[in-house]
Formats: structure tokens, C-alpha cells, sequence
């Protein structure tokens, strides 16, 4: 029988330059260069709340769990993309619950970041036992293709037993792949440093609370602010109770990236969907009323479709001020 092993000839990107710019570690001591002589190591660039990331966190984990035992260490470099994420109570918070046990060199100051000449969320770089990158995956996909080449460098590095299965993993909570054959509305952000496709009338007055009203009707993609305000650079900032978000869109899963006021603190809110509660539609955070709370600095799924994907508007109403809202996404 013919062997289904992979064998590649793979390139070398270039060496592995380390973690000297983390400014700390979670999970474990600091690790140089010196500590990693002689494993295969996996860098993988994250941020807490991007969903791309969250979308390839189980066959990450999976890989750290099967492999570390044969010469494979994991290394997840968190570098934020939101201000909350420089807050290493909440970095540590998220790993704890997304079970994020691999060891997480943190990176704030994006100084690793640069050292990689890094440009993307997700992105894993794949070095072999002497320090040399021989593979790349920027963004979600390529995970038959990443774990053959950990499995090809393990075997170059002497290591034996290596097998030729791959991992699977559990396709469901926020780490269900996209659906992408149905996905036609791309992250959306609210601060107006990026802030796209904005339809409340006479658009954003910015860093000042303002009344917005939402139009009757919204074209695919398009958003609204109903309520007062304050557009920031990087939020939309809820100034009085009983503010609101729509948005015309079509996925199967709807997100947001909200915080609280202040820690210890939280926002009630409720989802309707073309008018009604969501149902069976709800996402991870809500309920079938559609009612849920902000009460932390993080990604919040508030639909996950069951029937067919069609053009929908998701409509989000926020009961207590304070809130601040940052991205929408999709998947």
C-alpha cells in the first residue's frame, strides 16, 4: 500500500527571533531561545476577542495537548487589538475560561509583534529544532497542512512514534468554524477611526454624546445608533439608558465587542430580530427573550442562526448608560 505520509521540502522563512519583548508570561516562566534549543515550536499571534482567532483556538489546543510530550511547545503571543486588552487581569481571566493552558507571552508594546514582522490575527509560524521558520498560516484554515508539518518537523528532530492522524476537534460555542458559504457582512466597527457603512441621520458628531435616530429601514451591511451617544475613536459610548444599535446583516452568527462602564459593573440588554425575540436563533449570550447582561471586557455572540441565512436586522437595546461597543462580527 502506498504511504499517505507528508513529506514536504519546506522552505526556511527565516529564524525564530524569540519572545525578548514580552513584558510578561502567563502559564509559565519566561522562555528564551536557549530554553527552546532543540523543540519544534509553534507561535501563535492572538487577542482575546478576535473571532478568527477564537475559530482556530481548538485545533491550537489540540495540537499543544497531543504534541507536548514529543518535542512540540506551544507559544501564544497575545497582542491586543482593543485598549481593555492591555489589561492583563482580563488576558488572564479569557485564558482561564477559553482554557488557554499553553504558555501566553504577553505582548502589549506589539514588540514581538514586530520582531515576526507580524501583520495578522490569527497567524501561527512553525520553527523547527534548530530555530528556523519552515511554515506560515496567516488567518483561519490550513490545519491538516499545519499539523503535517509539526508532524514532519518532530520526525526530523529524532523524535519517534510520531503518527500520521490528525486531531479533531469540537465544532461548536464561539470555536464553530464560519459559515462561509453564507457569509456576506464583513466586521463592522463603531469608534469612527474605522467605522464603516454608518446610517444614523447626519452621521456622527465624534467625541460628544449626541440623540440618534435610527432609519425605518437599513440596506445590507448598514448600522444605526438610536439613543445618545458618544462616538468615540475606538467605541461607541452609551451616554443614557435605554440606547440602541441596528444593524442589517447576513451571517449566521452575530457578535459584539462590549464592555461594562467600570469593572464590577454591568449592562442589561435585549436582542429582537426583525422585530421579535430571538429564540432558538439566540446566540451564547442571550436567552430566547433575547435578554442578556455586559458585565465583562469581551466578545459577546448574540445570534446564532438555525434556520436559513436571509438578510436580517438585528436590533440591540441597552437598558443602564455606560456601555461601550466597539466591533461587530460575523461568522
Amino acid at each position: 500500500m502506498e504511504s499517505t505520509r507528508f513529506v514536504s521540502d519546506l522552505p526556511v522563512e527565516g529564524h525564530l527571533p524569540g519572545f525578548d519583548g514580552a513584558t510578561g508570561w502567563l502559564n509559565s516562566p519566561p522562555l528564551t531561545l536557549a530554553d527552546l534549543q532543540g523543540k519544534v515550536v509553534l507561535t501563535d499571534f492572538w487577542t482575546y476577542t478576535c473571532i478568527n482567532w477564537l475559530r482556530t483556538l481548538g485545533y491550537v489546543r489540540a495540537w499543544a495537548e497531543k504534541y507536548e510530550d514529543q518535542g512540540l511547545v506551544v507559544v501564544g503571543v497575545h497582542t491586543p487589538e482593543f485598549p481593555f486588552e492591555h489589561d492583563v487581569d482580563n488576558v488572564r481571566q479569557a485564558a482561564k475560561e477559553m482554557r488557554v493552558e499553553y504558555p501566553i507571552a504577553l505582548d502589549p508594546d506589539y514588540a514581538v509583534w514586530r520582531a515576526f514582522d507580524n501583520h495578522y490575527w490569527p497567524a501561527v509560524y512553525i520553527a523547527d529544532a534548530e530555530g528556523r521558520i519552515r511554515h506560515h498560516q496567516f488567518g483561519e484554515g490550513g490545519y491538516a497542512e499545519c499539523e503535517r508539518v509539526i508532524q514532519q518537523l518532530l520526525r526530523e528532530a529524532g523524535r519517534d512514534g510520531i503518527g500520521d492522524d490528525l486531531v479533531s476537534v469540537a465544532d461548536d460555542g464561539f470555536e464553530a468554524q464560519a459559515d462561509w458559504a453564507s457569509l456576506e457582512t464583513p466586521e463592522t466597527y463603531l469608534g469612527y477611526e474605522q467605522a464603516q457603512n454608518f446610517a444614523s441621520p447626519g452621521g456622527a458628531e465624534v467625541d460628544r454624546s449626541h440623540a440618534y435616530v435610527a432609519p425605518d429601514s437599513l440596506r445590507l451591511n448598514q448600522w444605526a445608533l438610536s439613543g445618545d451617544w458618544t462616538v468615540e475613536r475606538g467605541a461607541a459610548v452609551l451616554s443614557r439608558a435605554d440606547g440602541g444599535i441596528a444593524f442589517r446583516f447576513h451571517a449566521r452568527d452575530v457578535h459584539l465587542v462590549m464592555g461594562p462602564p467600570s469593572r464590577d459593573t454591568s449592562v442589561p440588554f435585549r436582542v429582537l430580530v426583525d422585530g421579535d425575540p430571538p429564540g432558538a436563533a439566540h446566540g451564547l449570550d442571550v436567552d430566547e427573550q433575547g435578554h442578556g447582561t455586559v458585565d465583562q471586557q469581551r466578545l459577546y455572540q448574540l445570534i446564532r442562526e438555525q434556520r436559513s441565512i436571509a438578510d436580517r436586522t438585528l436590533e440591540i437595546t441597552f437598558l443602564e448608560p455606560g456601555v461601550e461597543a466597539y466591533a461587530f462580527t460575523f461568522g
